[in-house]
């Protein structure tokens, strides 16, 4: 499974507790839609950190790099480069 698939499927599971692909599209966004709040977004980050070893400076933790599965898939991609 690809990253983007991980996160996908770690949202979908977490957050919205259906195994529905059809219930979040990769562009939504999740702090609008109500998905995740702020809490959700450092489960989010720790769920990034020890699935993909990288680690997300608190400078990094801003609605541009987590706040969709699309943004959340680029930003992994920019920390694992």
């Amino acid at each position: 499974m690809d990253p983007k698939q991980q996160i996908r499927r770690f949202i979908i599971e977490n957050y919205l507790f259906t195994d529905d692909e059809s219930a979040l599209a990769d562009s939504d966004s999740l702090m609008m839609r109500g998905i995740i709040d702020s809490t959700g977004a450092l489960e989010v980050i720790f769920f990034l950190e020890e699935t993909f070893g990288i680690h997300v400076d608190e400078a990094e933790m801003l609605p541009d790099n987590l706040d969709s599965v699309d943004r959340l898939a680029a930003f992994l991609q920019r920390k694992l480069t």
